[in-house]
C-alpha cells in the first residue's frame, strides 16, 4: 500500500465502514496543523487525540500537541523522530506519511470545521458504544445488576458525554462584559431600585441582597430548630408563587417575575415538604394537618390552599443521599424540560461526591464547588442549606459566625453569600428559671415577650454587597418567615 493512498478518503477498512469517522478529515487538520502550529489554539477547545479515530492519528496528534505546549516546533521534521519505530506509521509508509500529510493540507481556515466534524463523529461512536453497553447488560440478568440501576448509569454516561461536548467559553471583550453589567444595572433601576435579582418575598432581606442573582451560591446556615429549612420553603413557595412568563425587553420569551424552582430534599421527603408548604399558605398548623385535626372551615382554606399550589412550578426531588454529579444532571433535565430559575438544596452535608469519602473534607470541598459551577453553568441562584458546627453551643452568645461553618472552609470560599439563621427566643426558652424565682421570672418573661415571634437572618458574607443583619417574623406554627412591620421601616430599614 502506497503512502499516497494513505490521503484518499476512501481507504478505510470495509470492517469500520458502519462506524461514523472520517479519515479525510483528521488528515486534513493534521497536516494543516503540521504547517502551522498557530492553529492549535484554534481547535484545542474542540478535539482532543481520543476524538480521532485512527490510532496513528491519535498519536501524530497527541505528540504535535505536547510539542507546541511546551513552544517547541511541530512539524514533519520535528516529529520524524518520534516514529521511527512505530509499526502503525511503518503500515502507511513510515515517516514520509507525515510529509505527505503536510503536503496535502489544502487550507488552514477550515481547520475548525474539521477538528469540529472529527468531534462530531467521536460523540456519535461514544453514543453507538453507550446504546452497546445498555443492551449487553440488559441482556444479562444479574443480581447486582438491576433495570434501575442501569437506566441511572446509562443517564450518568450520557450526561458525562454531553459535558464533553460543551466548549469553552473563554474570554469575552470588555464591551461584553460592560453591555452586561449594564443590563443587571438597568434591570434594577426599572424595578424601582434595590433589586436585579428574583425575589424572596422579604422585603428587608431583597434590600439587603438585591435579590437572588444568577450563577451565586448562597449558603444559608444554622443549628438545628433555627427554621433554615422552613426559610428556605418559604422563598421557594414565594419564588414558584410570583413565576410569571413572557416577553422580555429584548424581545425573548422568558420569565418575568418569579421563577421555576427545583427543591432537591435531601432530609425530608416530598410530602412531609408539601405539608410545610400547605401550612404556610392555608395558615392551619402542620400538627393540625398531620393529626388530620381540622374545622371545615381550615379544611376548606386546606383544601384552596393545594387548588392553588398546584399551579406553582415548584418541582420536588427526595432522592437521599444524591451524588453531586447527579444532583447536576437532574438540574439540567429540569432546565431543559421545565425551564429553572432557582434550586434549594436541603442540605449540603446530605449530599455525596465522586470518592469513597474517607476525607470528608475533601469531600465537602467538591460539593460546595460543584454546587458553585451548577450555579454558573446553569446560570441561576442556588441556596444551599448547612449544618453548623457545635461551638456555637458553647458560646455565651449563640449568634453564628463564618467560622461555624461545619467541616470545610471552603464553604465560605465557593459562597458568594453566606447567611445565618438565628432565633434568640429558642435559647432563651431554655433558660426558664424555676417557679419560686420570682424576679428571675419576671425578667425573663420580659425577655420572651420582646422576642416571641422574631428572627435574624446574619449575613455574614455578601461578595456584592454589605454584610448585617436582618429582622424577620416568624411564625413556629406555620413555619412561616414574613416581613417584620416596624414603625421605622416607613423610611426604609437601616442596619
Amino acid at each position: 500500500m502506497n503512502a499516497e493512498a494513505q490521503i484518499d478518503p476512501n481507504t478505510a477498512a470495509s470492517d469500520s465502514a458502519a462506524v461514523p469517522h472520517s479519515v479525510e478529515a483528521e488528515q486534513q487538520l493534521l497536516g494543516a496543523l503540521l504547517n502551522n502550529n498557530d492553529l492549535f489554539d484554534r481547535v484545542s477547545s474542540i478535539v482532543t487525540k481520543d476524538h480521532f479515530y485512527d490510532p496513528i492519528h491519535q498519536r501524530i496528534f497527541e505528540i504535535a500537541a505536547g510539542r507546541i505546549a511546551k513552544n517547541q516546533l511541530a512539524s514533519p521534521v520535528t516529529l520524524k523522530g518520534y516514529f521511527l519505530e512505530d509499526a502503525g506509521l511503518a503500515e502507511l509508509g513510515g515517516p514520509e506519511y507525515l510529509v505527505r500529510l503536510s503536503g496535502a493540507a489544502i487550507s488552514s481556515f477550515a481547520v475548525r470545521d474539521y477538528a469540529q466534524m472529527i468531534h462530531d463523529m467521536a460523540v456519535r461512536r461514544e453514543l453507538m458504544q453507550i446504546g452497546q453497553d445498555i443492551t449487553d447488560q440488559a441482556v444479562r440478568i444479574e443480581l447486582g445488576s438491576e433495570p434501575d440501576e442501569q437506566i441511572i448509569q446509562a443517564e450518568q454516561k450520557l450526561y458525562q458525554l454531553s459535558e464533553k461536548g460543551q466548549a469553552e467559553r473563554g474570554f469575552v471583550s470588555f464591551v461584553s462584559a460592560v453591555t452586561e453589567a449594564v443590563n443587571t444595572a438597568n434591570a434594577a433601576y426599572e424595578r424601582g431600585g434595590g433589586m436585579a435579582g428574583i425575589s424572596t418575598g422579604l422585603v428587608d432581606l431583597d434590600k439587603k441582597l438585591g435579590g437572588l442573582h444568577p450563577s451565586d451560591l448562597l449558603i444559608l446556615a444554622g443549628r438545628p430548630s433555627m427554621g433554615k429549612t422552613s426559610l428556605a420553603t418559604n422563598i421557594a413557595y414565594n419564588v414558584a408563587k410570583a413565576y410569571k412568563r413572557g416577553l422580555k425587553a429584548d424581545g425573548e420569551e422568558g420569565t418575568l417575575d418569579g421563577g421555576v424552582v427545583g427543591f432537591f430534599s435531601l432530609e425530608m421527603s416530598a410530602e412531609q415538604l408539601a405539608s410545610r408548604i400547605l401550612a404556610e399558605a392555608s395558615e392551619i398548623s402542620s400538627h393540625k394537618i398531620r393529626q388530620g385535626d381540622m374545622t371545615e372551615d381550615e379544611f376548606r382554606r386546606f383544601i384552596e390552599a393545594a387548588k392553588d399550589l398546584e399551579k406553582c412550578p415548584l418541582f420536588i426531588d427526595d432522592t437521599p443521599a444524591l451524588p453531586i454529579s447527579q444532583l447536576a444532571a437532574r438540574a439540567r433535565r429540569l432546565k431543559r424540560t421545565h425551564g429553572l430559575d432557582l434550586i434549594v438544596i436541603d442540605y449540603l452535608q446530605l449530599c455525596r461526591g465522586t470518592g469513597n469519602g474517607d476525607n470528608r473534607v475533601n469531600e465537602i470541598a467538591e460539593i460546595s464547588m460543584g454546587m458553585k459551577a451548577i450555579a454558573k453553568e446553569l446560570n441561576i441562584p442556588v441556596v444551599a442549606l448547612s449544618q453548623l458546627s457545635r461551638q456555637v453551643e458553647s458560646r455565651e452568645d449563640k449568634r453564628p459566625q463564618l467560622s461555624d461553618l461545619r467541616e470545610s472552609g471552603s464553604i465560605e470560599q465557593d459562597a458568594d453569600v453566606v447567611m445565618f439563621v438565628f432565633r434568640e427566643e429558642y435559647y432563651k426558652e431554655r433558660e426558664k428559671p424555676a417557679d419560686h424565682e420570682l424576679e428571675k421570672m419576671n425578667e425573663w418573661i420580659e425577655a420572651m415577650s420582646r422576642l416571641e415571634g422574631k428572627a435574624e437572618v446574619i449575613i455574614g458574607k455578601q461578595r456584592h454587597g454589605p454584610i448585617g443583619t436582618v429582622k424577620l417574623a416568624f411564625q413556629s406554627e406555620f413555619t412561616r418567615f414574613g416581613n417584620l412591620a416596624q414603625s421605622w421601616q416607613e423610611d426604609g430599614p437601616d442596619y
